[in-house]
């Protein structure tokens, strides 16, 4: 998909983390500055993670550095290469035309980045641009790390500074204490060097059963910090890995994982939410214990980003997926990056609404509308304008013959500076909605009524002289008269109605099915109750069968429309056929929940 990016020349952000990488820079404190995205692959990115993606891709960007997307796949129980696809293809989509040749990617099959000269780690790892072809690419794999990582696992138990314990998992977590009593040592924390090494070398082997015996950082059971209390740091998992195979029983966790796979890497500044301030001691307890050449990497943390109306929880998420509340995890109501792509907004809108809820320590929500302003920000200036009639009702002009066809010139572009046009054509027979019309009008109402007159966009002014309806009393005709001499090039064209409507041909328009999307929930916050399904919106997708212009039979999933007076559509790449067309709307064009709270 193709868009304009966000201007690549605008001033980069301001805030804390950029102040403390600006001061390091002016310090030559690192070789290079390298930052990085390390989602974990069991699940799809969604818009929190945009932002971090626009913060660690951004800091690289303006700092002349690299990012390395990095899959941390340290759990294979719950890790598929599914996902691992979907995250390269979501992360390559969003910053696509922004910040290519900062993307840390390598050559398939390369030796992984994580070069060791002279025991210190190569901080000048060679990039690849994104465009230089999917199949020639992959992220690096903290997997692809396991034998080093292996290694400083023993250094620690040679150091002394890890041990074998033998407790189950629930007595591990109950001699851990709680955050207002300390925890006690595990009954195996005095095991001898020897004996350490033995037992870990006895759990790669495949000796023990899952969980029957794990690898611990010995350092504090009376730390005020939980996570110092003697941390796990390898588990027995008998699990097949996506990338690894069977080579492998046990595995790292996270925790002991990501501060030496940002080592390896030559990460300066490793950027995490706010979730991780309490973990932050036990990554620089590792990277010191090590005694590992300086200079080490830094993590600073960062609040979410948690738009309201949407729920960032991946298992909350997953439950609307299990449910059947949603079609899958693109369905363009979910806040995940596929939905959101499939739904029509652009790569350039989410990097805009990311980068603009800013870099704070503090947890806040975000305003669903700021993130609609930033999408239609984007897709006014870019967005085909073509006619297009959701709701129809036939409209007949009398005084016009069958088979007439009086050609009208149609902007498809208003925010150019040098707009263009398109033929459509007004013939006897034409659609506009069924909203434009109202036999018993409000108050103020200036669309079409009877006897009332209305000018067809781009064509003329009409006048509503006949009312037809079926058995029922529903309405299924207008009959109008047409006033050709208010068309351009007329004498009367600048005579002035108060109303303006959209219109299709009858006899040329083709079919389509819209899906009308719109919030998920009703409430913004629906992630704060555990029985969250309660406030879905049950109005939140809406399908009409739907007249449209023939100038959109030609569409194609890259390009972006208005409907004229609508909103914003896109063509569905996976429904779509050319036989049976499906647009989806990204957002009517102005917010109508400031005129509805809690919904439609």
């Amino acid at each position: 998909m193709t868009v304009e990016p966000t201007d690549p020349t605008a001033p980069a952000p301001s805030d804390f983390i950029r102040d403390i990488v600006a001061q390091h820079v002016a310090e030559k404190r690192y070789p290079k500055i390298v930052t990085r995205f390390p989602p974990e692959p069991n699940g799809y990115l969604h818009i929190g993670h945009a932002k971090a993606i626009c913060i660690n891709f951004g800091i690289a960007r303006e700092n002349g550095g690299t990012c390395n997307l990095r899959m941390d796949d340290t759990n294979p129980a719950k890790e598929e290469i599914e996902y691992v696809d979907a995250i390269i293809d979501d992360v390559k989509w969003l910053i696509s035309g922004w910040a290519e040749h900062q993307l840390g990617f390598k050559r398939k099959g390369a030796t992984p980045a994580a070069q060791i000269v002279d025991g210190k780690p190569d901080y000048y790892l060679a990039s690849v641009p994104a465009d230089a072809g999917q199949t020639e690419l992959e992220p690096f794999f903290a997997s692809h790390y396991f034998d080093q990582l292996h290694d400083y696992a023993v250094e620690l138990i040679r150091r002394g500074r890890a041990y074998v314990c033998d407790l189950s998992p629930k007595d591990t977590d109950d001699y851990r204490g709680a955050p207002d009593r300390p925890g006690k040592d595990s009954p195996f924390r005095q095991r001898s060097v020897a004996e350490n090494l033995d037992l870990f070398a006895r759990m790669r082997a495949g000796e023990f059963p899952d969980a029957a015996r794990s690898l611990r950082a010995r350092i504090d059971m009376a730390s005020p910090n939980m996570w110092l209390r003697d941390p796990l740091l390898y588990r027995i998992r008998h699990t097949a890995h996506h990338q690894t195979g069977d080579k492998w029983c046990i595995y790292p966790l996270y925790d002991s994982a990501h501060c030496l796979s940002d080592y390896l890497e030559g990460v300066s500044h490793s950027l995490c939410s706010l979730e991780f301030t309490d973990h932050r001691p036990l990554y620089d307890w590792i990277l010191e214990a090590l005694g590992l050449p300086r200079p080490l990497p830094h993590q600073y943390e960062f609040s979410k980003l948690r738009p309201t109306y949407m729920i960032g929880s991946k298992r909350k998420l997953i439950g609307l997926v299990n449910s059947g509340v949603v079609t899958g995890w693109d369905d363009p109501r979910l806040p995940t990056i596929r939905a959101l792509r499939r739904r029509g907004v652009p790569a350039s809108a989410v990097r805009r609404f990311a980068i603009g809820a800013g870099v704070t320590k503090f947890i806040s929500t975000t305003d669903i509308a700021v993130f609609e302003h930033a999408v239609r920000e984007e897709l006014n200036p870019i967005a085909q304008r073509r006619l297009a009639v959701l709701k129809p009702v036939k409209l007949v002009l009398t005084n016009i013959p069958a088979g007439e066809k009086l050609e009208c010139a149609a902007t498809n572009d208003p925010q150019s500076e040098t707009p263009t046009t398109r033929t459509v054509h007004l013939t006897r027979e034409v659609y506009i909605e069924s909203d434009d019309f109202a036999e018993v009008p409000p108050p103020k109402y200036f669309r079409l009524k009877p006897g009332g007159e209305v000018r067809l966009k781009y064509a003329c002014i009409i006048t509503c002289d006949e009312v037809i309806k079926d058995a029922t009393g529903a309405v299924v005709e207008l009959r109008c008269t047409a006033d050709l001499t208010t068309r351009a090039g007329g004498p009367n064209v600048d005579r002035k109605v108060k109303g303006t409507v959209h219109w299709v041909s009858a006899t040329e328009c083709i079919e389509a099915k819209v899906r009308l999307y719109d919030r998920l929930f009703t409430v913004p916050e629906p992630g704060l109750d555990d029985d969250f399904l309660k406030n879905v919106n049950p109005h939140s997708l809406e399908v009409v069968t739907a007249r449209l212009e023939p100038a959109l039979k030609g569409a194609a999933p890259a390009q972006y429309f208005q409907f004229e007076r609508l909103g914003y559509f896109v063509l569905d790449a996976r429904d779509a056929t050319p036989a049976k067309p499906v647009f989806n709307r990204t957002l009517p064009l102005k917010d109508t929940w400031a005129k509805a709270p809690g919904g439609k």
